[in-house]
C-alpha cells in the first residue's frame, strides 16, 4: 500500500510530516513527487507550478518571477520550481492545495522538502518503527526538465547512490514517460541493481509528454492493450493505471489487471481517497465533500478482490484497514 503524496489527507501532501504520519500509519511505501530546482536539485512537490501547493504569492520578492509556459503539452501561469534556487525555495511554506475540503490548519507551516530529506527521514522512520518501508518517488515533467537543461534520471540515481537506506528497503521509480523509464533501466542497473520501474497510465485519449515532444502517435490506451502490457513489461514490473481503467462508477471490471498479469506486470492503481466525491456512487453516504471511511475502505477492498496488487491512498490508515481485512 503506497501513501500518496505521503498522508495527504491529513497533512500538506510532500512535507515531511504528511510522510511521517504515512509511515505511522502504516504504509508500506512513501511517495515522493519530485521536480527540480533552477540549481539542479530534486524536490517534492507534485507539480513544478508553486502557487497551488505554497505560499509563494504571498512573496512579494518573487511576484515577477509569474509566467506562463508549457508543461506537457498545456499552457500553465504560476511560479515554477526551475526558476528558484534551492535557498530560495525554502524561503516557502507548503499548503493544502484542497482546502475546502481539507481544511488549512497545516498551511505555511512546513517548507519543501528534498528528496536528501526524505531520505534521511526514511532511514529513521525505518530504524524506529522496525519495518521495511519502500520508497516509491514519481519523476514529474522529465521531458521538460530535459528540454531546459536539467535532466532527471541521472540526478535521482546520484542521490538515491548517496543514501544507504536505498539499498535496504524496497525501491521503485515511477513515472507516465516511459523514455525517463527506459533511461532509468540502463543507467540504474550498476548502481541499484534492486531497482524496480513501474510506468504510471493517464488519460487514454492523450499522448504522454515524451511520446508528444517526438511526434509519436502512441497514446496511453495503446499502452492498456495487450501488445502495449507486453512491451512495457520489457522495460517496467509494475503498471499505475487510473482505477477507473480498471472498474467503472458501478464496479464493472475490465479486463485489463488480468491482461497485466499475463504480461508480467503488477496492478498498482490510482488514487484512492475518503471523501464522497471520490467514491462510486453506491458507496457514498452523507455530503458531497464529507469523510467517508467506511465508503473508502469498501472501495479499496472491492479492487483488492478484483486481483490489485497495491494501491495508491491518501490516507494510509484506511487503506491498512482495507489490506489487513482480506
Amino acid at each position: 500500500m503506497i501513501a500518496h503524496r505521503g498522508a495527504s489527507a491529513h497533512r500538506p501532501e510532500h512535507t515531511l510530516p504528511a510522510y511521517r504520519r504515512a509511515v505511522e500509519d502504516g504504509a508500506d511505501f512513501i511517495e515522493p513527487d519530485l521536480v527540480m530546482t533552477r540549481d539542479g536539485v530534486l524536490v517534492a512537490r507534485h507539480e513544478n507550478e508553486l502557487g497551488g501547493t505554497t505560499d509563494v504569492a504571498l512573496h512579494p520578492q518573487f511576484a515577477a518571477r509569474q509566467r506562463t509556459q508549457p508543461i506537457d503539452g498545456r499552457a500553465i501561469t504560476g511560479w515554477f520550481t526551475e526558476d528558484f534556487t534551492l535557498s530560495e525555495l525554502k524561503t516557502l511554506r507548503a499548503r493544502e492545495p484542497m482546502p475546502a475540503l481539507r481544511g488549512d490548519a497545516h498551511d505555511r507551516r512546513f517548507p519543501v522538502s528534498t528528496l536528501h530529506e526524505i531520505l534521511a527521514l526514511l532511514d529513521d522512520l525505518v530504524r524506529t518503527s522496525g519495518r521495511q518501508v519502500g520508497l516509491i518517488p514519481e519523476l514529474k515533467h522529465p521531458t521538460h526538465f530535459r528540454a531546459i537543461g536539467l535532466p532527471m534520471e541521472q540526478a535521482l540515481i546520484d542521490v538515491l547512490a548517496e543514501h544507504d537506506i536505498a539499498t535496504r528497503v524496497p525501491l521503485v521509480v515511477q513515472s507516465f514517460e516511459s523514455t525517463s523509464l527506459r533511461t532509468l533501466r540502463d543507467i540504474a542497473a550498476p548502481v541499484l541493481p534492486d531497482l524496480r520501474l513501474l510506468q504510471l497510465i493517464g488519460d487514454p485519449r492523450a499522448r504522454p509528454a515524451d511520446g508528444d515532444a517526438a511526434r509519436s502517435d502512441l497514446r496511453d490506451r495503446d499502452m492498456l492493450t495487450p501488445d502495449g502490457l507486453r512491451a512495457i513489461a520489457t522495460y517496467a514490473a509494475l503498471l499505475g493505471p487510473h482505477k477507473s481503467q480498471i472498474a467503472d462508477g458501478r464496479f464493472e471490471a475490465t479486463t485489463l489487471v488480468a491482461d497485466a498479469h499475463a504480461a508480467g506486470l503488477q496492478v498498482m492503481p490510482y488514487t484512492f481517497r475518503p471523501e464522497n466525491r471520490y467514491l462510486p456512487l453506491g458507496l457514498r453516504h452523507g455530503g458531497p465533500d464529507a469523510r467517508n471511511e467506511a465508503g473508502a475502505i469498501a472501495e479499496m477492498r472491492a479492487f483488492l478482490d478484483a486481483g490489485v496488487d497495491g494501491l495508491f491512498a491518501d490516507d494510509p490508515a484506511l487503506a491498512r484497514r482495507a489490506v489487513d481485512a482480506r
